[in-house]
């Protein structure tokens, strides 16, 4: 089996523009932005070509040198499946937040934040962790286990 990798600098690039806009979403009271967010991370879990974030990086940041590439055994899918996670819930932020359900959609975008920041500043990825849990339980679509180095 060829061993995959992924480059951790386009995952940090990707979580700090969440955190990022989030914060500036919340901030300006601007409903717009998080929804923008939302359909980024959608979009990118759906069709990883299409992860604005991560293009950023990769046609802006990474050839700028500002930011360098930082490659590490791991297997995409278990990212893609957190920023699915990630993207339902600022979407459900989004909603909640259209619908004057202010709380609610302002709690949700924080945990968005709160979980990125938890995976770019600790290394924790929680919907990672989540993936994991149900491949070793054999839940039909979740086949990918931990990469051991």
């Amino acid at each position: 089996m060829t061993m995959r990798s992924i480059d951790q600098s386009a995952l940090r690039v990707n979580q700090a523009s969440i955190i990022s806009f989030l914060i500036l979403g919340f901030i300006t009271d601007l409903v717009p932005i998080v929804a923008f967010v939302a359909v980024v991370m959608l979009a990118g879990t759906l069709f990883p070509p299409a992860s604005l974030f991560k293009r950023i990086y990769q046609h802006i940041l990474k050839p700028a040198g500002i930011v360098k590439p930082d490659l590490r055994p791991d297997n995409p899918e278990p990212h893609r499946f957190a920023q699915g996670l990630g993207g339902f819930v600022t979407l459900a932020s989004a909603v909640a937040l259209v619908s004057e359900l202010t709380i609610v959609g302002w709690a949700l975008a924080w945990l968005v934040i709160a979980l990125a920041a938890l995976n770019l500043f600790a290394g924790f990825c929680l919907g990672c962790f989540v993936y994991y849990q149900l491949s070793k339980r054999n839940v039909p679509g979740f086949t990918k286990e931990p990469v051991t180095q």
